[in-house]
């Protein structure tokens, strides 16, 4: 399978990974040629930051993604903030983390309840699902929400927030309307724990294989911030990632490819979970210990599971950050623009998000480059398709193969119509 990997010199493009197929030939029952193709055309959201004032750039990358805006407004801040050595307040630096912890809670919930579980009960859609499980359908609905009740305090509004700055925020939540969020989200965390509990039990696919798990990490769980490091022992700062990544253009897909020294590896909940479960409180540790704690995990399958745990891993780091809110003196920190390059990353629900920029001595940026976790997961993704169809054997029908693989892919919850729409398949049969 080598033979799709082909390095060509174009302008890194930031895309929406929209349209996704799967091409299968088969050979005597073995795969001889497997595609993954992703052809959605670039969006150019690059090269649109070029020119624009560094003030501009949270609320443009903002629209790159309607379910992980968040993220990509913190990736950006971190990389202009290290370059203007901006000297970010403990208050900043919670309210980052707490409106982040919203967004995991919104993208976690939607695709637990929403694109994943109806696969393990036969179900196309998520209203069938509730047909059946009503009660569970509504609680995870209402996980989402408070997600969106998060992001609405400190952003404005839930899609595409408005509240972050470079330095800061550009505004602070009023007491009462802290107090009001803590209560609603004090009152639904047993039903999160529950959540995780009625996931564990959900019958999933027996399939280990090796792969490499790649996470920030950090004295806490990491979200806005941390070390990468990786199963396989890498641990490095946001400016060496270049030196270790390298993306590539696939000859069958538009989107561009990411590989770590050569090899796939895996971001997300997973790999977070694979490499930091450690580093979750008591609160939680207890969780995995009733869930039989399967971390770390080589079976993909798995992930549902991982994002269900960061749920409730994000529902309780919410409420203790709430309990100890304060309205600050100020809630942006001074900023001293300076040219050169700046490094920022953080783990959006999908994982890794790395952005780099150069600035102007004006402030306006030069260059921008954006990694996106969904392309840092398709190589994996190929990986694993080709390995899973394998294990379930390649004599089932296209049908079955069409949703095994739909499945499959679904575990990393790509940024892709895929991910709720049904897999374009198409097979030769040879033998």
């Amino acid at each position: 399978m080598s033979e799709r990997k082909v390095k060509i010199d174009v302008p890194s493009l930031a895309r929406v990974e929209g349209e996704g197929a799967l091409h299968l030939k088969i050979h005597q029952e073995k795969i001889e040629h497997l595609q993954f193709k992703i052809y959605e055309p670039p969006r150019f959201f690059e090269k649109f930051l070029e020119g624009r004032h560094y003030s501009e750039v949270p609320d443009i990358v903002a629209r790159i993604c309607g379910i992980c805006p968040v993220a990509y407004q913190v990736s950006a801040v971190n990389a202009l903030e290290s370059l203007f050595e901006v000297e970010k307040t403990v208050w900043i630096q919670q309210m980052r983390r707490l409106l982040y912890l919203g967004e995991w809670l919104q993208s976690h919930s939607l695709h637990i309840h929403l694109l994943a579980l109806p696969d393990y009960f036969g179900y196309d859609t998520a209203i069938q699902l509730a047909g059946q499980y009503p009660d569970e359908v509504r609680r995870g609905f209402a996980l989402q929400d408070a997600g969106n009740q998060i992001m609405r305090l400190l952003g404005g509004r839930s899609v595409h927030p408005v509240g972050i700055a470079v330095g800061g925020f550009h505004k602070a939540p009023a007491l009462k309307d802290v107090d009001a969020l803590l209560a609603s989200l004090q009152a639904l965390l047993p039903q999160a724990l529950e959540m995780a509990e009625w996931i564990n039990q959900v019958e999933i696919p027996d399939q280990k294989q090796d792969f490499c798990s790649v996470a920030l990490a950090s004295d806490n769980f990491a979200v806005e911030s941390g070390r990468l490091i990786s199963s396989s022992g890498l641990d490095i700062s946001e400016a060496e990632y270049e030196q270790y990544f390298q993306e590539s253009q696939s000859p069958h897909s538009t989107a561009l490819w990411s590989h770590l020294q050569g090899q796939d590896y895996l971001v997300g909940p997973l790999a977070r979970l694979n490499l930091c479960h450690d580093k979750l409180p008591q609160r939680i540790q207890g969780l995995l210990e009733k869930l039989g704690n399967p971390f770390p995990s080589q079976n993909m399958f798995h992930s549902m599971l991982a994002r269900a745990v960061e749920v409730c891993w994000a529902l309780d780091e919410a409420i203790n950050i709430l309990q100890a809110y304060q309205y600050p003196d100020s809630c942006k920190a001074d900023v001293v623009v300076k040219a050169g390059e700046g490094y920022g990353w953080s783990e959006a629900p999908r994982g890794l998000l790395w952005h780099r920029y150069r600035v102007s001595v004006s402030g306006h940026i030069e260059e921008a480059k954006i990694v996106p976790p969904t392309s840092q997961n398709q190589a994996r993704i190929e990986e694993d398709l080709y390995w899973s169809l394998s294990q379930i054997g390649l004599d089932q029908s296209d049908e079955v193969l069409r949703l095994h693989s739909e499945k499959v892919i679904r575990n990393y919850d790509p940024c892709i119509s895929c991910a709720t729409h049904f897999l374009k398949l198409t097979t030769e049969r040879d033998g």
